[in-house]
């Protein structure tokens, strides 16, 4: 592998790696703050891609419609926290992924009746169709670059929320003490339904920029879902920090695995999970 074949590879793996964050950062906050295990997740992923198919069908415009998308996400997030999710609390976690399981089978059957059971293609922005060359005969997307730059904004803004504002340590309050942070007032059924709502959005959010690199189809969401819980086992449960730089190993185990020994690239994420929590059985982070 030459050095541009590398650079290529490099910046595949963080890319991928980048857009695993946004889901998994979503998946890790709301187990570790709410305590949901939520089967649901990878099912908002595959919403965010139909979305980004049907409205840029409508409205011809790929960044209008991850806004639009992005206050949709959150609107159904907080429908559904306030409609079901807080409801199971308190329960056994068997009793909400029965909960998610089922909500995984209504939205592919929800997906079916509106979008059906076609494969569809998001195209690229015309402003982010190019290439920026890396040697004479290789040259990178520009679209992907985007992508990376979208995810890395977007990492830095949920950082900011939950470090640097007031809800955010009302955030790290619930998370830690969730009875002693409601006696001293924090209103904790409205920071539950912020937390699921925003981990919706970002589901949504990463389905719909990777639509144009990997295309629209039924069913999407399940093994970005396995992957996402990879991330969030390595990193530790209900860490943000843990789960990006999760993210970025996996991707690049993932992306390099299957360049230089495609026969067990397939394992090699679980291979580096297992390693992982041999050592520390907690992951890389704790919450």
């Amino acid at each position: 592998m030459d050095l541009a074949n590398f650079l290529i590879q490099l910046l595949n793996g963080v890319q991928y790696g980048l857009l695993l964050f946004m889901l998994a950062a979503g998946l890790t906050l709301i187990f570790g703050i709410m305590g949901v295990v939520n089967l649901a997740h990878g099912s908002f992923y595959m919403l965010g891609a139909y979305l980004a198919w049907w409205l840029v069908g409508a409205i011809d415009s790929l960044l209008l419609a991850i806004v639009l998308g992005a206050v949709l996400a959150f609107a159904l997030g907080w429908l559904l926290e306030w409609a079901l999710f807080r409801h199971f609390y308190h329960r056994d976690h068997l009793d909400q992924v029965l909960l998610t399981f089922g909500l995984i089978y209504l939205f592919e059957e929800s997906r079916s009746l509106l979008w059906g059971d076609d494969v569809h293609a998001v195209p690229v922005p015309p402003l982010l169709g190019g290439s920026i060359a890396l040697t004479d005969t290789l040259a990178y997307p520009v679209y992907r670059l985007f992508m990376m730059g979208l995810c890395v904004l977007l990492a830095l803004g949920l950082y900011a929320l939950i470090a640097r504002t007031r809800l955010g340590m009302k955030i790290r309050a619930g998370a830690f003490n969730r009875d002693m942070a409601e006696a001293l007032g924090v209103n904790i059924r409205l920071v539950h339904g912020v937390v699921f709502a925003v981990g919706v959005a970002l589901a949504v959010v990463a389905g719909m920029i990777a639509a144009p690199i990997s295309s629209v189809y039924p069913n999407m969401g399940a093994p970005v879902l396995i992957m996402c819980f990879v991330v969030v086992v390595i990193g530790g449960i209900g860490s943000v920090r843990g789960a990006f730089v999760a993210a970025l190993m996996v991707g690049l185990v993932d992306t390099f695995g299957k360049v230089l020994v495609p026969q067990i690239a397939s394992m090699l994420i679980y291979m580096l999970m297992a390693a992982v929590l041999l050592y520390r059985p907690e992951g890389l982070f704790k919450q």
